[in-house]
């Protein structure tokens, strides 16, 4: 992406990765901290930036990883699991959806081993020692826009938030290309100056 070396990662149980569930958070936090590992040893002294989408967007806050990324864009990311659930089963079931969401949640200890407390990014991105830009669809149902805005509230300064006008849920960029590449760039920029090859 102009210029950049990109590292596409599939977090565990996603795409070709192994592993049985999805942990909304907890392991794929852990698959961010190593990625950030690997390309801390691969390519030592360079800057190192992060756009997570959803739930990719959650794991790179929740890693907590030493040291951060030098630069964090975060797509569509939920505040807190209950939120993401809540928003979900609203979204899919109606004013019903309501009801639901409290079972599903009750589940998670002893289906997956994780408590709803360990998936609250918006209590962690505050710790997050990076530059962070909050992006989110004007018309996202998932993660709503007053959700984002809340997230951005919580994170550190420097930080930017952008307002998808039309946008729902997952790839802002294949939304609007250009309106991303004209938002994310400049941002990415700042934070990750390009080295020029003669």
């Amino acid at each position: 992406m102009a210029g950049y070396s990109v590292l596409l990662v599939d977090l565990p149980a996603h795409g070709e990765s192994t592993g049985q569930y999805i942990t909304f958070g907890v392991n794929e936090g852990e698959a961010v901290k190593a990625m950030l590992a690997y390309l801390r040893r691969q390519v030592p002294g360079e800057k190192v930036g992060v756009i997570g989408v959803s739930l990719g967007a959650a794991a790179a806050v929740l890693a907590k990883a030493t040291p951060p990324p030098d630069a964090v864009v975060l797509e569509s990311m939920f505040p807190t699991i209950e939120d993401a659930v809540t928003d979900r089963m609203v979204h899919y079931f109606g004013p019903l959806g309501r009801g639901v969401a409290p079972l599903l949640l009750w589940q998670l200890p002893w289906r997956l081993g994780i408590s709803a407390g360990q998936l609250h990014p918006i209590d962690e991105i505050g710790a997050l020692a990076a530059p962070v830009l909050v992006a989110s669809g004007t018309e996202d149902p998932l993660t709503t826009l007053a959700e984002a805005r809340r997230i951005f509230a919580a994170a550190k300064e420097p930080k930017q938030f952008w307002a998808v006008e039309g946008a729902a849920h997952w790839d802002l960029h294949a939304y609007n290309p250009a309106a991303y590449q004209a938002k994310i760039l400049p941002f990415l920029a700042a934070y990750l100056p390009r080295k020029v090859v003669p």
